[in-house]
């Protein structure tokens, strides 16, 4: 990989990867397209390293709020005095973070007869053989986007307010479709988050501050992981990381996404989240198209190579 492509990759995924429109399904495309399959998970997670510091630069107050309030939630339930109804509002929302986070436990379950688990379908999704995948994904996050703005529009129609705090039903549902999108590239996970949250009733700028400070436990996660796996590979191989393309994508991926975590809030409150609705339904559907025209011919359209699954 070049520092042209890094560059190119690391826009993508600072867009992408807090606007509603999935920084893997569209990493993904770029790498159909241009025939790069080698160290695809590896690059795209680092490449989350990066955004990972653009959260953390926009949410630095509330992360540090969380972090004395778990603070003030161990105290309690040290000294016995903890009770659950009793929480303000920022220690809600730490304990809801955590519930929310549970659900990715699910990731790390063997597959009965693969050898493989759950989180490893998401290796296999990216491969160009599995290309449809991407295309119908991203025609669900449509849908989900759809139903999560139809459900925000119809409590302003009937004058109630939405609320701002989670319930555990809402953070496992949230959790769980979380565990989703981190498994089908195309399947935005701030967006279904964010639909999920509203399709439960919360408050739209409180439940894209949830889904935002929700990823950020799973991005370390998930780097950590995969860094391992990179680093040090079970074969016991020598490992060859190019690592300047990757520094010089993960700087331009911070960057980007900090403007488009901006960007995105803004988009948010002046209600236009119909620009995504059709992009992610028009771009889905090009590649649902594209992606059966390869399977019927066995070949890469842009590479002319054959398919790999």
């Amino acid at each position: 990989m070049n520092l042209f492509e890094a560059i190119f990759q690391g826009i993508i995924q600072g867009l992408t990867e807090f606007l509603p429109v999935s920084s893997s399904g569209h990493l993904t495309i770029c790498q159909h397209i241009f025939g790069m399959e080698e160290n695809n998970l590896f690059f795209s997670v680092m490449l989350h390293i990066g955004t990972l510091a653009a959260v953390l630069i926009v949410y630095c107050k509330l992360v540090l709020k969380l972090f004395k309030s778990l603070g003030r939630i161990l105290k309690k339930l040290f000294t016995g005095s903890f009770k659950w109804k009793e929480m303000d509002g920022e220690e809600n929302l730490a304990m809801m973070i955590i519930i929310g986070l549970l659900p990715l436990f699910l990731l790390f379950l063997p597959i009965p007869g693969t050898g493989m688990k759950i989180k490893d379908l998401a290796d296999l999704f990216s491969k160009s053989g599995f290309f449809i995948i991407v295309g119908l994904s991203l025609l669900t996050t449509s849908v989900l986007l759809f139903l999560g703005n139809r459900a925000n529009q119809k409590v302003a129609e009937q004058n109630r307010k939405p609320r701002r705090r989670f319930k555990i039903p809402d953070a496992v549902t949230v959790g769980l479709t979380q565990c989703c999108a981190a498994l089908f590239p195309g399947l935005s996970r701030s967006g279904s988050t964010l639909a999920a949250s509203q399709l439960r009733g919360i408050n739209k700028q409180v439940a894209l501050d949830y889904s935002f400070l929700l990823g950020t436990p799973a991005i370390v996660a998930a780097a950590l992981l995969e860094g391992k796996d990179a680093l040090f590979p079970d074969n016991g191989g020598a490992v060859s990381i190019d690592w300047l393309p990757v520094i010089v994508g993960m700087l331009v991926s911070a960057v980007v996404g900090f403007f488009a975590i901006k960007l995105f809030k803004w988009l948010l409150s002046t209600d236009r989240m119909i620009i995504f609705i059709v992009y992610t339904a028009v771009v889905g559907a090009a590649i649902s198209v594209i992606s059966v025209i390869e399977l019927c011919l066995g070949v890469n359209l842009f590479t002319h190579t054959a398919l790999v699954f």
